[in-house]
């Protein structure tokens, strides 16, 4: 069996009501698809976390091309290949995101070629749902203090939907972001809370924000400093109890390995659509068990990224282990988004608060390829 073509779709849609973060406002999704058929006509899909415009012209004009032709369910050897074909001048950024949309579009292959899930071929789920935590919470052009009363109602809907955990976005300024803090706490006594600044804060003021984080009891701080600055995230772990979790903007081993090793973080946070692909996450995942560390996956884009997250974390085995299981939280993205909730005929199955694993053969979601036509804005095909 051989790899006989590799698609590229760019979906696009423009929302509704844009929502902001630390950063800037999303006014539109945009995503990169991968899709790779075999000469028997099997076909596996994936996705790349990035500028789809940029990362399509990575997969269309310089992987696939040399990968044309090799085994697909040889996933290892092909992810090397790909590495050492681009290694003298992109050990990161908008290649890898290109390798790892077609990685996952391997796994994806391979699990239906076997006829078996991806969670099989990880080495076998050890629950059949995955605990979510709802993510939301984004700002929005109003005054603060309707901002707030407006972020306190949607994290209660959320937890009227059954979601035991969620994530609040912080980092829009101090001040407020210490009250909302403490209001989410009030509204939310016994909910697992997180916050997430998106690299917001200098140093001082992400030990203000820590301590503040502590004193509510969140469980953890998600990139609270500029992933340039290691040492910073060193020092300031050293001040908190709170968990320190980043990793989204990290790639490949090598690039986690260092992050491990500045001892600054308790929670790796890889996306398998942006770090290497499934094939490295299990790596970055052995690297972090060797140092008592959990990896628990960015997950944002499709039901893909989604559905592969939930079969690495099914597979998962919390560090450092005890007869009554910790949860490791699967993200579960809700704002709004057309390319995941309207672009799929078979989605991850979220129940009260909890992803059911898949275990049709694969990643276990499937596209609507009339949707596909509706959302796509440039293809490419290579053979």
């Amino acid at each position: 069996m051989k790899i006989a073509s590799i698609k590229t779709h760019h979906v696009k849609c423009e929302l509704e009501t844009p929502f902001g973060f630390s950063q800037w406002f999303y006014g539109q999704r945009n995503v990169l698809l991968v899709e790779i058929t075999t000469d028997t006509g099997v076909t596996g899909w994936g996705e790349c976390y990035g500028p789809a415009e940029v990362i399509q012209t990575a997969v269309d004009r310089f992987y696939a091309p040399k990968i044309i032709g090799m085994n697909p369910t040889s996933t290892d050897q092909i992810w090397h290949f790909m590495w050492r074909a681009s290694l003298d001048f992109a050990r990161g950024g908008v290649l890898m995101a290109a390798m790892s949309g077609i990685d996952m579009a391997l796994w994806d292959l391979k699990g239906k070629i076997r006829g078996v899930s991806v969670s099989e071929l990880m080495g076998g789920a050890v629950r059949d749902s995955v605990p979510c935590y709802a993510t939301g919470m984004y700002f929005q052009e109003m005054p603060e203090d309707l901002l707030l009363k407006t972020l306190v109602e949607e994290a209660l809907y959320y937890a009227d939907q059954g979601f035991e955990a969620m994530k609040i976005k912080v980092g829009k300024n101090v001040a407020f972001d210490e009250k909302l803090i403490l209001a989410m706490r009030e509204a939310m006594p016994n909910m697992v809370l997180a916050a997430d600044s998106n690299h917001a804060y200098d140093l001082p003021e992400a030990v203000h924000i820590a301590k503040v984080l502590e004193d509510n009891n969140y469980a953890w701080f998600e990139e609270p400093l500029s992933p340039e600055n290691l040492d910073q995230f060193t020092h300031l772990q050293n001040q908190t109890r709170v968990a320190i979790a980043t990793g989204e903007c990290e790639q490949t081993r090598f690039g986690f390995s260092k992050l491990i090793e500045s001892k600054g973080v308790q929670i790796i946070q890889a996306d398998l659509a942006y770090c290497g692909g499934p094939s490295e996450a299990l790596k970055i995942r052995a690297l972090a068990s060797a140092k008592g560390l959990n990896m628990i996956p960015h997950v944002w884009g499709t039901q893909l990224n989604l559905a592969v997250a939930t079969h690495f974390l099914a597979t998962a085995y919390h560090e450092p282990g005890r007869k009554e299981e910790k949860s490791l939280f699967l993200e579960y993205d809700r704002t709004e988004n057309p390319l995941r909730d309207e672009l799929f005929e078979v989605n991850v199955n979220v129940v009260n608060g909890k992803a059911i694993v898949p275990s049709e053969p694969g990643l276990g979601v499937s596209i609507n390829r009339d949707a596909l036509q509706q959302f796509s804005v440039n293809s490419t095909e290579a053979k």
